[in-house]
């Protein structure tokens, strides 16, 4: 016998109107059994609503040395973490980490750089555009996406000009904590704003958070409905990697239990999303990655992260495949 809360979330998807707070603080409270249950539900919203496996690579195209104190980042350069620094990848080394994903069948290809931002047209992000450009004409089947940092109206206006497909920017946690969980050298609502921006110039936006930094499952919550406010288009998800150097280096992991309502929720809030897994996946999680993809999730990033290490994707593809028999989509 299904819980009542549960029922009364399959009736509310089923007929296609919005997750109410109230419902979803009810369906976090659930323990034992009853997340299974829970589970189950979010796998077939998955499934009617959001089916296929969305998966994408990234490229650590500029590390370290970020002035920005996050305090789960390895490429801070508040914290001593021993990564390996570099400025903004040339144009021609880019094009050809991008042709490797390519050729391991990756449609969706990332740039990713440290650093806090741009508000206007600097020099190295004018690079950055030149390095987009370069793969979309020489590898028209890829998919660009960028993560950047915060941008003013200029940047936003010259990605869309060259074609960008999404842009990654996180919230990583419930507004109202963001400064005390995650960062307190700029402030949450610089992220926001540039969110607004994308959406108001048409480029799709990528934007989710990390689990295991100190919340609570209500915070969770609270980011999951912030970015259904947004209207964001991919949901990604990390659960945290704690680095030696960063002060959350001594973080215990989060149950995977508690990780797999986490994602059931997320998906029941955004039914018809893509909830991408991303960093934690293997790491963390490990046995229990495949349960987590069974939680609603319909995408991963494959391939190795910006400064830990993945699995390659010819062995995520079997997994998918595998998960495929579990009317995963």
């Amino acid at each position: 016998m299904f819980h009542p809360a549960i029922r009364a979330a399959a009736e509310l998807v089923g007929a296609r109107r919005p997750m109410t707070r109230e419902l979803a603080a009810e369906l976090a409270s659930l323990e034992g059994g009853d997340i299974l249950e829970l589970v189950a539900l979010a796998h077939q919203v998955r499934n009617r609503f959001a089916p296929g496996t969305h998966l994408c690579s990234i490229v650590n195209a500029k590390s370290g040395a970020c002035s920005e104190n996050c305090r789960f980042c390895a490429q801070s350069a508040h914290h001593a973490t021993g990564i390996e620094t570099y400025d903004l990848l040339d144009s021609e080394t880019l094009v050809e980490r991008a042709g490797q994903a390519a050729r391991a069948g990756i449609r969706r290809f990332g740039l990713v750089t440290s650093g806090f931002g741009h508000a206007g047209m600097d020099a190295q992000f004018e690079k950055a555009l030149q390095a987009i450009r370069a793969i979309r004409e020489r590898l028209p089947q890829l998919e660009v996406c960028a993560s950047f940092g915060v941008l003013g109206l200029e940047p936003v206006r010259a990605l869309a000009a060259c074609g960008i497909s999404h842009y990654n920017l996180n919230l990583q946690v419930a507004p109202g904590r963001y400064g005390e969980l995650v960062c307190d050298t700029h402030r949450v609502e610089e992220r926001i704003e540039t969110v607004r921006l994308l959406k108001g110039h048409g480029i799709g936006v990528c934007c989710g958070g990390i689990i295991g930094v100190g919340e609570t499952m209500a915070e969770r919550l609270d980011l999951a409905f912030a970015l259904r406010e947004l209207a964001v288009d991919v949901v990604p998800l990390n659960v945290l990697v704690p680095i030696a150097g960063t002060p959350l280096e001594g973080r215990p992991p989060v149950p995977a239990a508690e990780v797999a309502k986490t994602f059931a929720l997320f998906r029941l809030i955004h039914p018809t999303r893509v909830i991408k897994f991303a960093a934690g996946r293997e790491t963390v999680m490990k046995d229990f990655q495949g349960l987590l993809l069974l939680s609603g999730a319909n995408g991963m990033l494959t391939g190795g992260y910006l400064t830990t290490r993945g699995r390659q994707t010819d062995e995520d593809r079997a997994f998918v495949e595998q998960l495929a028999g579990f009317g995963n989509g």
